[in-house]
């Protein structure tokens, strides 16, 4: 049984730009695209790490990627989680490393751009 989710959630401008969704896709599929999308959205793009969890018929697939950002002159990551099975995915999406300060954040301008990219590939595949 899955934890019940309903609508979709993007948090930006807080001290991580981070989006929730509940879809009903294959499971496979949504993970492929997903890959297939943030690689080829930004030519410095690279999958830095992942896995792959399956129990009882549900699955948990964790995907790491960075990017270079122009406005922040550093890399940026974006993690990736999906869990559920065929027909039932709750995916979790989180970027982060947008900033050059040392204590606190100054800008988010990078991490809510590859977030904002990644959730607009999200939605060409929805439709």
């Amino acid at each position: 049984m899955l934890i019940p989710f309903h609508g979709n959630t993007a948090k930006e401008g807080s001290s991580m730009a981070q989006y929730t969704d509940h879809l009903h896709v294959n499971f496979d599929r949504l993970a492929r695209y997903i890959e297939d999308s943030v690689l080829s959205g930004s030519v410095s793009a690279t999958k830095e790490g992942g896995s792959d969890f399956e129990s009882g018929g549900v699955r948990c697939v964790t995907q790491v990627y960075e990017r270079y950002s122009w406005a922040g002159n550093n890399r940026l990551s974006l993690c990736v989680t999906l869990f559920g099975r065929d027909g039932d995915v709750q995916l979790s999406a989180v970027t982060s490393g947008g900033s050059q300060a040392m204590f606190m954040k100054l800008n988010t301008w990078g991490e809510e751009s590859f977030l904002k990219q990644f959730v607009d590939q999200l939605a060409e595949y929805k439709e």
